[in-house]
């Protein structure tokens, strides 16, 4: 059983995680908004500021910043920042599918928007760091399977073409059923404030509590 401390010391038994990771270029180790990062990989980003870390466990995606700075430390990507068609979307979600076949995970929710994906994913026996990798292998398997990677033209010599995921990701420990629909509530919710449609993937697992059967 996988258990967190708290602040006060006592131990959280942890149940779920609230996954959120981007496409290649969404968000940067230098954004103004916070990262998980403690430096800009590159020379070409560091120039636009040095990494801003957070601590928080709260999304900051909605902080106010500088946008034209934060687009102007785009365009010294080495590669363009993915943006996911709908297309590419749906074969995203076919490989989560795969995924989960092949290592039983249990996902609650999920939401697979341009930039960024948003997941509620069940405790597993692999560490959710592991789950997350293993989610989007499948993913770029089935985005190259079926010629829709975003960066297949920069593949070289016969390799394999630059990963369309982030490096980095922003995960939140959840420890009870009242964290866990709360999760799921933003998740499910999160297409419609980019005026999209509500997300239903044949993968995704109504949560009925957690005494209902998933993979551990």
């Amino acid at each position: 059983m996988i258990a967190q401390r708290s602040f006060w010391g006592a131990v959280n038994l942890v149940h779920g995680y609230h996954v959120i990771f981007g496409t290649y270029g969404f968000w940067l180790p230098n954004d103004p908004r916070g990262s998980w990062s403690d430096f800009a990989a590159s020379w070409e980003l560091v120039r636009f500021g040095k990494a801003t870390k957070v601590s928080t466990r709260r999304s900051v995606a909605a902080v106010a910043h500088d946008r034209q700075a934060r687009l102007a430390a785009k365009q010294s990507l080495k590669y363009p920042p993915v943006v996911l068609t709908g297309e590419q979307a749906l074969a995203a979600a076919n490989g989560f599918a795969e995924a989960c076949r092949k290592s039983g995970f249990t996902i609650w929710a999920c939401a697979i928007l341009p930039e960024h994906v948003h997941l509620v994913i069940a405790r597993h026996r692999f560490k959710v760091e592991q789950v997350t990798n293993l989610l989007n292998g499948e993913a770029t398997k089935r985005l190259t399977r079926d010629g829709l990677h975003p960066l297949a033209r920069f593949a070289r010599n016969g390799q394999s073409p630059p990963t369309p995921w982030s490096a980095s990701r922003w995960k939140v420990f959840l420890n009870n059923p009242a964290d866990i629909r709360r999760a799921i509530r933003y998740v499910e919710a999160n297409p419609l404030r980019e005026h999209k449609r509500r997300q239903r993937w044949p993968f995704v697992t109504p949560f009925q509590g957690l005494n209902a059967p998933h993979q551990s």
